[in-house]
């Protein structure tokens, strides 16, 4: 039931606005969602499924909005730069993103392990939750293989493949230090991957 699990991982995060993970429980989870508590352990099995599922559709929302910013208007520098500006903002609102793309988890976040769990589920959205979480490299490395995929896609102005990964894999590591020191002004994230890549690129 896709529109239960979304309301249980909406609950969830909610819940964790509010209080440490280690004091979250299911039943208040599967309350504020409006569901049983039966259908909360149907979906996800347990505490810990309901963690990894958490943070596989945050890791999931990131990357979409990825994908988006590099849909953008503007040569490669720019759509380089509202990717970084994405990366900055996504990893500065939401805790979960912050954590899987620096790999720094606090005390109050859930600590799921990076690596596949067993899984006997028959609910297709769990076990994909139960296969192994992205760690910061992966993440940066699907950042780097999306933009080098669109930028050089169809329609797109002839560039080498290992610049492109290059430039890619350094405005989202740019962003990144700019969550720990974040830059002055608003277009600070764009300004400084604008300045990072030299050679101008059209698109």
């Amino acid at each position: 039931m896709p529109a239960a699990r979304e309301s249980l991982l909406d609950a969830a995060f909610e819940a964790l606005a509010l209080r440490p993970w280690a004091a979250v429980r299911m039943v208040d989870v599967a309350a504020s969602a409006g569901v049983s508590r039966q259908t909360l352990y149907n979906e996800f099995g347990s505490k810990e499924g309901l963690a990894r599922a958490l943070v596989r559709r945050e890791a999931d929302g990131y990357l979409a909005g990825v994908e988006r910013a590099l849909a953008a208007h503007g040569d490669i520098r720019d759509r380089l730069a509202a990717t970084a500006e994405w990366t900055a903002s996504a990893a500065r609102e939401n805790v979960l993103v912050r954590a899987v793309l620096t790999g720094f988890w606090s005390e109050r976040l859930p600590s799921p392990t990076l690596s596949a769990v067993p899984s006997s589920s028959a609910v297709p959205a769990q076990r994909r939750a139960d296969g192994p979480l992205p760690s910061p490299a992966d993440l940066v490395g699907a950042v780097r293989d999306r933009a080098v995929a669109v930028l050089s896609g169809p329609g797109a102005v002839r560039a080498d493949a290992a610049d492109l990964a290059r430039c890619s894999e350094l405005a989202v590591r740019l962003a990144l230090s700019c969550v720990a020191a974040p830059p002055p002004g608003e277009d600070g994230v764009a300004d400084l991957v604008r300045g990072a890549l030299q050679r101008p690129s059209r698109n």
